[in-house]
């Protein structure tokens, strides 16, 4: 945990959902100011940083915004502070922050319920690119 940079955002994400996977992607395109760095939930890393911050991930099945030191974010808290980093009609999604997380987080839900049904599943995590190989801790 000690070498986590301190000064990135890290999203945790389901490293063999093809949906969480295709997500990882896009924002990687997108983060032109270098702001995130990625860890699947399966991973040691992503283990230890889950223990670290008292999330059990075999009750939470969500994507995870972890900034070290600061704060962490779950659910749809995190989708949209994602989005709120990027410059373009992605920050409008900020708009949803006007629903009760309750709702936003019943509607996330159902989604990631679903996610391996509606976009399947990968046997492994992913391997990243070696262009994408910094991104990933």
């Amino acid at each position: 945990m000690q070498n986590l940079p301190k000064n990135k955002k890290i999203i945790l994400f389901d490293g063999v959902c093809n949906l969480c996977n295709s997500a990882v992607q896009y924002i990687t395109e997108r983060d032109k100011k270098d702001v995130f760095r990625f860890v699947a939930l399966q991973s040691e890393l992503g283990q230890e940083i889950c223990n670290y911050i008292g999330i059990d991930t075999k009750k939470v099945d969500s994507i995870i915004l972890y900034e070290p030191g600061t704060a962490y974010y779950l659910k749809s808290e995190a989708a949209l502070q994602i989005a709120s980093e990027f410059n373009s009609w992605y920050s409008l999604l900020l708009v949803f922050k006007i629903f009760p997380k309750t709702l936003r987080n019943t509607f996330y839900d159902y989604i990631a319920k679903n996610r391996y049904k509606w976009y399947g599943k990968k046997e492994n995590c992913m391997v990243p690119t070696p262009e994408l190989k910094a991104k990933f801790l």
